[in-house]
Parts: C-alpha cells; sequence; structure tokens
C-alpha cells in the first residue's frame, strides 16, 4: 500500500517513548469520537484500520469502554507509537497494535468477526481498485449488525466542494495519478457491491464526511 504521497498527506511528529504525534489526529478527534458515541455499538468488538499515531484510538477508548478494540498500521513505526500512546493512557480495552493491510485480498479470513470497524483519512491516499477491495474485505468481517464508518475527504457526486479539498486532491493526483478523492456516488455503489448498505454521508468538520454503512442481510 506504500505509494508516493504529498508532504502534507501523512504528517506525524516524534514525540518521546516512540510516541508520534499527527496534528490532523489531534484536530478531528473529538469530531469522530463524539459521533461515535451517537452511532457506534456500545459494546462488542471494534477494529480501527490505518490507526497512524495511536491517538485517535486513545481518545475513542475511554469514549466507548463497553467495545474492546483491536488497533492497526501497515507502518512499524506507527504500531509502535499505537502501542506507546496505549501504554501511557493505562487502556484495558485496547489490544496491542497489529500490522495489517487492508487493502489486500484475504485478511477477513483472519480478523474479527467485528461490530464496529472504523477507518479514517485512508481512502483518498489509496486507488480505487484498492478500496473496492477494503470495503469487500471489511464486509466480511463484520457481524451481522455491525457497523463500518469511514471518515475523511469525499467528492460530492462528482464535485471537489472547496478550494481546499480541489488544490489537495491535485496534490495526491500529481504524485500518483491512481489516488485522490473518491467519490461519495461511486463510494455508495462500491458498497453495495459488497453487501452494505450506506446512509447519506454526515458532514463533519473542515468539509470532511463520515460514510456509515451497514450489512443488507
Amino acid at each position: 500500500m506504500t505509494r508516493p504521497l504529498p508532504p502534507s498527506a501523512s504528517v506525524a511528529h516524534p514525540l518521546e517513548g516512540g510516541k508520534l504525534h499527527a496534528p490532523a489526529a489531534a484536530r478531528n478527534a473529538q469530531a469522530i469520537g463524539s459521533f461515535l458515541t451517537r452511532h457506534a455499538p456500545a459494546t462488542g468488538d471494534a477494529l480501527e484500520i490505518a490507526s497512524g499515531t495511536g491517538q485517535h484510538v486513545v481518545h475513542f477508548a475511554p469514549l466507548l469502554p463497553g467495545l474492546q478494540w483491536q488497533p492497526t498500521d501497515i507502518d512499524p513505526p506507527r504500531l509502535r507509537s499505537i502501542d506507546a500512546h496505549v501504554s501511557q493512557a493505562g487502556l484495558s480495552n485496547v489490544a496491542p497494535a497489529l500490522h495489517l493491510d487492508a487493502t489486500q485480498d484475504g485478511w477477513a479470513r483472519h480478523h474479527g468477526p467485528y461490530d464496529l470497524i472504523l477507518l479514517a483519512n485512508l481512502l483518498h491516499l489509496v486507488s480505487a481498485p484498492q478500496v473496492v477491495t477494503l470495503i469487500t474485505e471489511a464486509a466480511k468481517a463484520l457481524k451481522p449488525g455491525g457497523v463500518l464508518m469511514l471518515y475523511g475527504p469525499y467528492a460530492r457526486d462528482g464535485q471537489l466542494t472547496s478550494p481546499g479539498d480541489q488544490r489537495f486532491d491535485a496534490q495526491l493526483r500529481a504524485a500518483d495519478p491512481a489516488i485522490g478523492y473518491k467519490d461519495t456516488a461511486e463510494m455508495a455503489r462500491w458498497l453495495h457491491a459488497a453487501g452494505l448498505e450506506a446512509d447519506s454521508p454526515y458532514q463533519m468538520p473542515a468539509n470532511n464526511l463520515i460514510i456509515l454503512a451497514r450489512p443488507t442481510g
């Protein structure tokens, strides 16, 4: 899943004890956490795909103490950072971070089933076929009645709705023409094809969206 990215796409600064700090994660953790308290299952098992620095999971886990969280990432320094943040926070409902590339076929055979699968700020950094694979595998890894939450920037029915989104999408596509913002209509089709039914996207701060989907069966 490693791709050339513009410097603005994935910024994290080193802290003590192996921890990393991502300014974007610090900015959006509260808004995502508030959404989770309203829409996520209160109990069960939760998988976070592409957990990054670990700032998100240490914010979300205390808000939803009835969920057992499994953070994941593909980057060894970020896996170490996740565990360092969790250790410092003293959380008992977060498992040690696992390596997981959720854009690869077959991962659902070894993970889950989950009541909640959460992903933030990844889909614009990978190709459309990789997004389809991720959604297809996530659908297989959900329990009946489970919830898939996909947070990030999206095009809305073919339109990038802010100058900032237009600039960032152009930077991504200049770095790699295969990546860039995914469209909400496209997402709805991919989710439906995987056996998931999506709500209308939820508006979040900074022109981001959350797409919430559940198994149709």
